[in-house]
């Protein structure tokens, strides 16, 4: 990969040897006006790399190189494309180390929670190889008997796929694996936060053998008018983002125009409801892992603990010794199990939620606070008797803060779980099985987890409901959201 490089001195003597240029047309090149911006490690503040900073025109020519190549990948055998992201899966496999430090330097996460989104992220791969040859359609009388209906199902044509900053690999995985294997070509806007994983995997791209255009990558600071640009380009059929509600409102409008595809996974206020009939071992075990995966910088993080009073102090009790434990600091660390916020910004928004929920009345059992740089750090935190009107409970909190609400009664936790204008992820902890069947009908969400902390699977569909977002990626329903249905009437 050493020709896709950057000098050395350019790069952290501590990262291995990334391509540090946009990618278009199957060439690295540097941004049309030489810019370039730096990624830094937010456990340090050390400056990782210098990469291009595209502008508009390095986003046009990304979609010019996608234009050109869809065609020829549209008309590519899907066993073949499907062999390509097999291909691809085997060299994650062979490269973790490689993408492992990446993901920990530039995000902060853990090193294991970096290896964890490998497996994560890979699967991506792996389930849309085998989806690529599975696309079909029908065929068959019309009622009438005076013609026979065909079903067919093409790509979409080209796509603008944005991914976050909090899960480098599988965001870029869940949004480019379906596309290719639904035939279409994509021009990447990976976060200016963490876009160095995004450059790693599109080298391995290349390496697999997708073909030139099919895969462009723009890295950009300033992404408001290089979208605007490219999402009003009638040559665009498709746009995926995930991020903030606030942001994909805008893209939704902007796509309108053109009256694009779209799929929009957006912010979350997950509810983590647990009654008093629980296994509390594992509703404890659960909630650590549904709040403080990724440092708790995760949509689906639950954001909101609603604990039935009978077991609401021994919930506390439990979870502020679990989490009192935990050690911060770099994720390099092996001991470590929170990591930095990814920016300074994060760690404000935190501490101003933390502190708006102390004023009203919550107690804090372990944690508040910011540590002292350098780094951003944030104490891992665990918030009891959070009253209702607390900021924490209507945003994302996006950090390490465990927040139990009480309840008394069902009715009571389902009105407090759907009381927000979010619906991405609920997780409910009970052994009634009448109950949880209850839950499922009752919690106002695109996902559930029924005594399971951790629901995401790339044989599953993800996505959410109302503020959260539109579409679904991932399962079967994932790669029909790159393809475009056509129906053919056939007389007799």
């Amino acid at each position: 990969m050493s020709e896709l490089a950057s000098e050395s001195s350019r790069m952290s003597p501590l990262l291995p040897t990334l391509p540090t240029g946009l990618f278009i047309g199957g060439e690295w090149r540097p941004a049309a006006s030489g810019r370039e911006l730096a990624v830094s490690d937010p456990a340090t503040d050390e400056v990782l790399a210098h990469i291009a900073d595209a502008g508009v025109e390095d986003g046009v020519a990304a979609l010019d190189a996608a234009a050109a190549a869809a065609e020829d990948w549209a008309a590519t055998p899907p066993r073949r494309r499907g062999e390509i992201l097999q291909r691809a899966f085997a060299l994650l496999q062979e490269r973790k180390d490689d993408f492992a430090l990446v993901m920990t330097r530039e995000m902060g996460k853990p090193l294991a929670e970096a290896y964890g989104e490998i497996t994560y992220g890979g699967e991506f791969l792996r389930w849309f190889a085998e989806e690529a040859p599975r696309i079909s359609g029908r065929y068959g009388d019309n009622p009438a008997s005076t013609g026979r209906i065909v079903v067919s199902r093409r790509p979409v044509g080209p796509c603008y796929l944005i991914t976050p900053w909090n899960f480098p690999l599988a965001m870029a995985t869940r949004k480019i694996a379906p596309a290719l294997a639904a035939g279409c070509t994509v021009v990447v806007k990976p976060a200016e936060l963490t876009p160095l994983t995004t450059l790693l995997f599109t080298a391995l791209l290349t390496e697999a053998g997708v073909p030139a255009g099919v895969v462009n990558v723009v890295t950009t600071s300033e992404p408001g008018p290089l979208s605007t640009r490219l999402i009003g380009d009638r040559r665009l059929r498709k746009l995926s983002f995930t991020g903030s509600t606030p942001v994909g409102r805008r893209l939704l409008a902007q796509a309108a125009d053109n009256v694009l595809r779209t799929s929009m996974e957006l912010g979350g206020n997950a509810p983590f409801l647990v009654f008093a009939d629980a296994d509390l071992d594992a509703a404890v075990d659960g909630g650590m892992a549904a709040k403080f995966r990724n440092i708790g910088q995760a949509c689906t993080a639950a954001n909101r603990f609603l604990v039935e009073r009978p077991v609401a102090d021994e919930f506390a009790r439990r979870v502020t010794e679990r989490v009192a434990a935990m050690k911060v600091g770099s994720g390099l660390d092996p001991d470590v199990t929170i990591g930095p916020l990814v920016q300074r910004r994060a760690v404000d928004t935190v501490d101003r939620l933390v502190r708006d929920a102390v004023d009203r009345g919550a107690s804090v059992r372990t944690g508040g606070g910011a540590l002292d740089g350098p780094g951003t750090f944030y104490r891992p935190t665990v918030l009891a008797d959070v009253p209702g009107g607390s900021a924490l409970l209507r945003e994302e909190i996006f950090g390490p803060v465990l927040a139990i609400v009480p309840f008394d009664t069902e009715d009571e936790a389902v009105a407090l779980a759907n009381d927000t204008e979010y619906g991405l992820a609920s997780y409910v902890y009970t052994t009634d099985l009448a109950r949880g069947h209850r839950m499922i009908d009752r919690l106002d969400t695109g996902m559930l987890g029924l005594n399971a902390g951790v629901i995401s699977d790339a044989a599953a569909p993800f996505g959410g409901v109302k503020q959260s977002g539109v579409g679904r990626e991932g399962g079967a329903e994932g790669i029909a959201e790159y393809l475009a249905t056509k129906y053919t009437l056939i007389p007799r």
